[in-house]
């Protein structure tokens, strides 16, 4: 009996140290609270595949790696309480293992950190993380390959693409080729390398007295970029020594801002340029001194163009239109520095050289 008080006693007093112990812990931290939102980038409005952003697989995850939530954007809750820390969000509209029709993947990914007691938003702008390709086939080429198949590849995938196919194939950012089965053999067409959020439409055609240029541009809504292949033509291969494949568009000019020796492609629009005009001058150019260049044929506005200083010699004689208006529409290569301003609007100077198609 004693024994037993003697024991009872004792698991007293080691309770009583145990909460005296505990009182000299530090408090936790007051919880934090992390939420998100979802967008999809505005720029990829000229697609027509862009996934509910409510089927988006959300994914939050912890410094040590552990997942807090991993489901469904429409199903997620307003909010996590989180302890202070960093964490991870990452947004994805879907898995995209092999190149594929119809598969555009979209996501984004940030780390975020969380204060004590505070609350976190985080806002996920989703834009393209892979590559497409779109191909129009002319019914010249349909006329003179009746037997011909064209194939998209990528590594060890290849996509058959059918002459009525209009969606889109998508790939990983790099290298693809474009190939034709005809007779029996294969001919390997093209190679052409995309980044992320490029969308690459070639219209495929057969040769013609009329065809075998290559033209490109870059539409407004996004990274659409466009081709014409002539099958057989020389696809501007041998433009007087002009590698197209070095040359960047009119409408990203302004990402090379004080470049030198860069040739420039794009569309003559116009001239008679002024430093507060709005619009370019299509018709009865005075001056000879400069042009402007667009992605498009059909820009006027002097905020989408490049403005072109034409010196005095070759390249003003050959390009200049008060001599040549007929130029106006018409698709031109020019090498020269690209400046921030000239006109009110990203310039090319000291222009030194050019080609036409």
């Amino acid at each position: 009996m004693k024994n037993t008080k003697i024991i009872t006693i004792l698991s007293l007093a080691l309770a009583a140290a145990s909460c005296d112990d505990f009182g000299f812990l530090a408090p936790l931290p007051d919880p934090g609270a992390l939420c998100w939102r979802i967008e999809t980038d505005s720029s990829t409005k000229g697609l027509s595949d862009i996934p509910d952003t409510n089927d988006f697989i959300l994914t939050v995850k912890d410094a040590s790696g552990k997942i807090l939530y991993h489901g469904l954007y429409g199903d997620s809750p307003s909010a996590l309480e989180v302890q202070p820390g960093s964490y991870t969000v990452k947004a994805m509209s879907s898995e995209f293992v092999s190149p594929a029709f119809g598969t555009p993947q979209y996501g984004d990914e940030q780390v975020i950190v969380v204060p004590e007691g505070k609350q976190v938003s985080v806002r996920l702008i989703c834009t393209l993380r892979n590559c497409g390709v779109t191909l129009r086939i002319s019914p010249d080429f349909l006329t003179s390959y009746p037997d011909g198949v064209l194939f998209l590849k990528q590594g060890s995938t290849r996509l058959m693409h059918a002459y009525t196919e209009k969606r889109i194939a998508y790939f990983f950012p790099g290298e693809f080729q474009l190939t034709m089965h005809n007779q029996g053999k294969d001919q390997t067409l093209l190679t052409r390398s995309l980044t992320a959020r490029d969308i690459l439409a070639i219209k495929i055609s057969a040769p013609s007295k009329t065809s075998g240029s290559v033209g490109v541009a870059v539409d407004t809504t996004g990274n659409w970029i466009y081709e014409n292949y002539t099958i057989g033509g020389d696809n501007g291969e041998g433009n007087n020594g002009l590698d197209t494949s070095s040359a960047i568009s009119v409408g990203d000019a302004g990402r090379h801002i004080g470049e030198n020796g860069v040739w420039l492609y794009g569309y003559i629009v116009g001239g008679d340029l002024t430093a507060n005009g709005k619009s370019v001058k299509t018709s009865g150019i005075t001056k000879s001194t400069h042009l402007a260049m667009a992605s498009r044929s059909s820009v006027t506005e002097k905020a989408s163009c490049v403005a072109v200083e034409l010196p005095s010699g070759k390249v003003r004689e050959a390009l200049n239109l008060v001599d040549h208006p007929e130029l106006i529409g018409t698709r031109i290569y020019v090498k020269g520095n690209i400046v921030e301003a000239y006109f009110g609007t990203t310039g090319l100077k000291g222009t030194s050289d050019f080609s036409r198609p």
